[in-house]
């Protein structure tokens, strides 16, 4: 056929990069190896519309033992010869059109991440959006994802231990399904993405190929549409049983010392890792594409490149030890197959029964090679007009403080999140913390490391909104204060950045100020950028979701004892607030839901407060001051209360507003930096002292009561009355009508 820039356009190629490519190879490509460069020069694999800026974060120091980007997943140093590896991806499209897959696929390819890399996987998370959640749509969509993740997550034998659920008519179309994985490894036995040695043989293990998941890079580098479901077959196919047999044969097979380089087939699978591996080792492949193993007959060259099948690995080895790899991967019943060998000019050659298919230098289809790199221009949004007319001033203050909070305690992203996470397995493998003790972030034993790790992800994507830059500071500073608060010290992130289109100025705007706000929050908590996943064409047909740049963060926890829990210990304890408050209601879940206030500023926040604050817990932690913390986030104070009562079933006796202070502002506001804690009344000049020390806000609400809440002197009533409405209430619209 006759390739030609229409060609090019149809596998979503613009006329611009078809040039590019004719002048690369100095002829016109062929069909195969334009569909090699569609799926490299997608958005998803090539990153050419966010690369310059994502190299402006820091992406060294700290702990770090690999450079961002330069692995599957970061890689930090846990100490005592033991490194922690940790990514965070997103599944947004397949999950949209094919819940159920879309998400399971999610997380298998999230733990291949880590385990191609050598690490065992011991916790995954995730972080999920959706629309509102009464709507039949949403219903399906959350239930097809919830049971794709606790199906994948509880097969493969990895706990899922923590995460977060939020529900907002943007993501109607578009849901976003965010997996993050982490493991651990010891530093002398990591493995890289790498292919070296001409000659060195090359590997296709795992599962057979089949045509899921065809195009699938492609297919999530361009918005969701009412045609998208057309494209299904661009969604994959898991299975978890698969992985778990491959896991364990490609952390045996690492022990033989026999590879050289191993990397997942993840997006745009065979010709992804072949492009990848030999790129890095400034090597190219001669690779016979009719020796990988097929699941359905007659596939063509450019349906075996593009494959996006899952539980399958590239791998090269030393040449004189092929058998050793064969036996592993036989002991365990899986393909191991030989299909081809590493070359020394560069060039990727991909033959079909001895027919040349394709021929591409491997630097020019890669991130950092030949790809393309663009910088595209931005606006301020439009609706900051809008924003920025907000006036608190037009908001009547509440007056029946009681029925609010009641409110509050139910709304979809406030209430309990019971109906996802028991379809989940979190104490497989015995090692999670936070299950019977909870924490603000998970915490899970790393067993014969000697340490813990505390790890969370975090993310108020209406702050984000409101404000682009000061929303993705909030969500780094949150995720360290959910570290913090669980007792650990914060190590690094990994981010997924999901945002509309991102040709649209206003959507671009977005995403270059919450990157340089989310930089400026790394550096400022130390906590490097390892890696992580960009998800564009994130889009409704009203417009772009949320900017939702989700962080995931992992902290260290040297001493288990030192695990800091968040809920009420004992009656008669101390109540306090640590943190500046101010009266400040903007973007909080009150204003947004109950008030019915689309557009307000981003909370208050201010950064020297914030590394403050969680230096005081932290510290009056290290001397056993605690006996709990607990942030606050949505809902504010007074959910924060109830939050820190309901493990135990301890209300709580607060005093009234303090004067000055409206009651919203008070009790319903997010304004950044704060945190509840509680504390044996003996500690309270210890506490008192090192807040004065460190300049930091400390104010006394009251004591832990039994089991009645009481605020003012007026009863509430039982806290396990309220507990029951926050346990229930998404139980409750989940099981209303048919899904």
């Amino acid at each position: 056929m006759e390739i030609t820039a229409q060609t090019a356009a149809e596998l979503r190629l613009t006329e611009e990069e078809f040039n590019s490519i004719c002048a690369k190879l100095n002829r016109t490509p062929n069909f195969t190896e334009l569909c090699a460069f569609s799926g490299m020069w997608s958005e998803h694999c090539s990153y050419k519309n966010s690369i310059r800026w994502l190299k402006t974060l820091p992406r060294s120091g700290g702990r770090m033992l690999v450079a961002a980007g330069e692995e599957n997943a970061g890689l930090m140093d846990m100490g005592n010869g033991f490194g922690v590896v940790f990514k965070i991806e997103s599944h947004n499209h397949p999950s949209a059109i094919e819940p159920f897959q879309g998400a399971a696929t999610g997380v298998g390819g999230i733990q291949r991440d880590i385990f191609t890399m050598g690490a065992r996987p011991i916790a995954s998370l995730n972080s999920l959006r959706f629309g509102i959640p009464e709507d039949k749509k949403t219903r399906r969509l959350l239930s097809g994802v919830v049971h794709g993740i606790g199906h994948y997550g509880n097969c493969f034998g990895v706990p899922t231990v923590g995460g977060e659920v939020y529900f907002d008519a943007c993501y109607h179309t578009n849901p976003l399904v965010n997996a993050m994985s982490v493991g651990i490894v010891p530093v002398n036995k990591t493995v890289s993405a790498i292919a070296k040695g001409t000659g060195n043989p090359v590997f296709f293990v795992g599962s057979a190929t089949g045509k899921d998941g065809i195009g699938g890079a492609s297919f999530a580098s361009a918005n969701i549409t009412e045609e998208s479901t057309e494209e299904l077959p661009a969604v994959q196919v898991g299975d978890p049983f698969q992985e778990k047999k491959l896991l364990e044969a490609c952390l045996e097979v690492i022990e033989t010392g026999a590879v050289v380089g191993m990397q997942d087939m993840g997006a745009a699978g065979i010709i992804c890792s072949t492009a990848e591996m030999s790129a890095k080792g400034g090597v190219g492949m001669h690779i016979d594409l009719e020796k990988v193993p097929t699941r359905q007959k007659n596939m063509k060259a450019w349906e075996l490149l593009l494959s996006e099948s899952q539980e399958r690995m590239l791998l090269v080895a030393e040449k004189g030890r092929e058998q050793e790899v064969i036996d592993v991967f036989e002991k365990w019943d899986l393909s191991c197959n030989e299909i081809g060998h590493v070359t020394d000019d560069g060039v990727l050659r991909f033959y079909m029964n001895g027919q040349l298919e394709a021929a591409i230098p491997a630097f020019e289809l890669v991130l950092g090679g030949g790809a393309p790199q663009y910088e595209r221009s931005y606006t301020e949004p439009a609706y900051f007009q809008k924003i920025n007319a907000f006036d608190i001033q037009s908001i009547q203050d509440v007056e029946d403080l009681q029925t609010s909070a009641r409110q509050l305690n139910r709304l979809p992203n406030i209430a309990s999140k019971r109906w996802v996470y028991t379809q989940y397995d979190s104490m497989v493998g015995a090692a999670t913390v936070t299950t019977n003790a909870p924490s603000d972030a998970a915490v899970v034993v790393a067993k014969g490391t000697g340490q813990s790790l505390a790890m969370t992800v975090d993310c108020n994507s209406r702050y984000v909104h409101a404000n682009p830059h000061t929303g993705a500071m909030i969500a780094v500073a949150e995720a360290a204060r959910n570290i913090v608060c669980s007792g650990a010290e914060p190590i690094g992130v990994t981010n997924c950045l999901n945002f509309g289109n991102p040709y649209d100025p206003e959507v671009y705007y977005q995403f270059a100020h919450a990157i340089q706000g989310m930089g400026a929050a790394c550096r400022a908590f130390n906590t490097p950028v390892t890696g992580g996943n960009v998800s564009f064409y994130n889009q409704n047909p009203d417009g772009p979701v949320f900017p939702t740049p989700t962080i995931g963060m992992v902290g260290i926890l040297e001493d288990i004892s030192k695990h800091l829990t968040l809920h009420f210990k004992q009656e008669g304890d101390l109540i306090f607030l640590v943190g500046k408050t101010v009266n400040d209601i903007a973007c909080s879940e009150y204003l947004y839901q109950i008030k019915k206030v689309a557009f307000s500023p981003a909370p208050y926040f201010n950064l020297e407060e914030e590394l403050a604050v969680q230096g005081l817990i932290r510290d009056a932690n290290n001397k056993k001051i605690l006996r709990s913390a607990h942030d606050l986030s949505e809902g504010g104070l007074i959910i924060s209360l109830l939050e820190s009562g309901y493990p135990g079933l301890l209300g709580f006796k607060v005093a009234a507003t303090p004067q000055g202070f409206r009651n919203d502002a008070f009790w319903m506001g997010e304004a950044q930096g704060r945190v509840l804690v509680s504390i044996a009344p003996e500690s309270k000049q210890a506490l008192v002292q090192m807040a004065a020390e460190k300049g930091v806000s400390l104010l006394e609400l009251g004591v832990v009561g039994g089991e009645e809440i009481v605020l003012n002197g007026e009863s509430w009533g039982k806290i396990s009355d309220w507990k029951n409405d926050y346990d229930t209430s998404l139980e409750v619209i989940m099981q209303s009508n048919a899904i």
